[in-house]
């Protein structure tokens, strides 16, 4: 049966006709058409095949895309770092998920159609919609598991497809579309589909709750502060936030009202202070390791976050520092080893200045200590990234070379990798942890001295992170984003 069904004649919506644009908002409102239309067809008829209709026929619709042609070397505005293309062609990308990515979409439109006064091209690509995504957001709906079924599904419906899954064209590696187009954005509609679902798992939130200024932490203290803060900030009527929404999509509104926790915490346990625009501030526990912080930032990026920026322990590496100093990494020595093959450690990480000057300035703030005299609680220098969790229990005579010749001042088992991955994915980052042990110098993280260091540094590093958020946001978007992170040929969007 199994070897009939894969020459079973295919089932498609109407081709829509392919409509030109000099607007963006009409171009958002006739893709979200599309797509709605496309999804809307594929759950019907997983719908009906589910309920035991016989498959006497494959199922398809296709994911909506943007095309835009262009011939003019004209010059455009080069203080952007988005927005335009490098040089004339035809660059197209797929959509998915307008209705979450509608104010995104109407900004990137909306430059392209500005900066080369041309009009875009909306219509159906040949990029098949994976009927697992097409039934993502139904909530009565779910894909049984490969063998539930009396016939193969990818028989009958279009399955994710690695070939179109993938980061070919944020690593560089010269992607183009098959009739040859170059791509407009960095991910392609199956990736952010990819991702927008991994996300759900991992964080047990859903991605239209994420926030563009995203906090990274690995340790749970600091989530049940920034629940405590939002509380707070939701008395304030003056603060702008709206909202607190927790693992399993709770959502509060009220700082007295409870905020139901899941009796299974997620892998990765996620809070998203809102505020109306996505400029709230979104808190994400990744836990310990390098390949925790990838797979995080690996998803979260395709949600193209305005910056993030990680607030964490780290080992203090000189003497002179005390527990609960603060380290803010200026570079990064990477032997974390997760990215080598997605961007060579001998690419450097360079240092945000936009964001170095914000979470300064807000060490400040809280800390009310400022100039000169801020050297006494944080040093500016290098943070190292391993992935051994034990290194002091090695020979310390190669390690410790190493971090002496590269002049670390701290150590940790994430920051290098968020940066990195905030690099390879033209997403603003920044680092500020704090020394909460000295293994070199006799001071290892044990219990006794732990738990003294949590209650008094923890509640106030979290706070400079979110005032650094705070400066960060009221910052233009086009001078955050800096030409530092965009390579030779670039995607127009952002």
């Amino acid at each position: 049966m199994s070897g009939q069904m894969k020459h079973l004649p295919v089932e498609m919506p109407d081709t829509p006709r392919v409509q030109s644009f000099s607007d963006a908002n009409a171009a958002v409102a006739y893709l979200t058409e599309l797509y709605d239309q496309a999804t809307s067809f594929l759950r019907d008829k997983f719908t009906e095949v589910i309920a035991g209709a016989p498959p006497g026929r494959r199922f398809r619709a296709f994911y909506p895309e943007i095309r835009i042609t262009t011939s003019s070397y004209a010059k455009i505005d080069t203080r952007l770092s988005y927005g335009h293309v490098a040089q004339p062609g035809t660059y197209v990308t797929t959509i998915t998920r307008p209705d979450l990515f509608k104010s995104y979409l109407r900004q990137q439109i909306g430059l392209l159609i500005e900066n080369h006064g041309v009009t875009v091209q909306v219509g159906a690509s040949i990029t098949p919609i994976p009927v697992h995504f097409a039934v993502l957001n139904d909530a009565d709906l779910e894909v049984p598991q490969d063998g539930a079924l009396t016939f193969p599904l990818r028989d009958v419906f279009d399955v994710p497809d690695l070939n179109t899954t993938n980061d070919q064209i944020v690593n560089g590696f010269g992607f183009h579309y098959e009739d040859g187009a170059g791509s407009l954005a960095p991910f392609t509609a199956q990736r952010v589909d990819y991702s927008l679902a991994r996300l759900s798992h991992y964080t047990a939130t859903d991605p239209e709750h994420f926030q563009n200024h995203v906090l990274f932490t690995n340790y749970q203290f600091y989530m049940e502060e920034f629940v405590a803060f939002a509380r707070g900030a939701l008395a304030d009527p003056e603060s702008g936030y709206t909202s607190l929404v927790g693992p399993g999509n709770d959502v509060i509104t009220d700082p007295d009202q409870i905020l139901n926790t899941p009796a299974k915490l997620p892998q990765m346990p996620t809070y998203h202070l809102t505020r109306n625009g996505g400029a709230g501030i979104t808190l994400v526990n990744i836990g310990v390791g390098p390949s925790n912080a990838k797979t995080a930032t690996d998803h979260i990026a395709v949600l193209r976050p305005h910056v993030w920026l990680m607030v964490g322990h780290c080992a203090g590496l000189r003497n002179s520092q005390s527990l609960g100093d603060y380290v803010l990494a200026h570079a990064y020595l990477r032997e974390d080893h997760v990215l080598d093959d997605d961007l060579p450690v001998w690419v450097p990480i360079p240092a945000l200045a936009e964001v170095q000057i914000a979470l300064e300035e807000a060490v400040e703030d809280v800390s009310k200590v400022e100039g000169y005299e801020l050297k006494r609680i944080m040093r500016t220098g290098t943070v190292a990234t391993i992935d051994n969790r034990n290194w002091e229990l090695r020979d310390q005579s190669g390690p410790v070379q190493r971090l002496s010749q590269s002049r670390a001042i701290a150590l940790d088992m994430e920051s290098a990798t968020i940066a990195a991955n905030g690099f390879r994915f033209r997403v603003p980052y920044g680092t500020l942890l704090c020394v909460s042990d000295k293994p070199l110098h006799g001071e290892l993280k044990l219990p006794g001295m732990a738990s003294a260091f949590y209650k008094t540094q923890v509640s106030r590093h979290l706070l400079i992170g979110i005032r650094a958020m705070e400066k960060l946001r009221e910052m233009p978007l086009e001078r955050l984003h800096s030409r530092k992170l965009r390579s030779f040929e670039e995607t127009a969007f952002l």
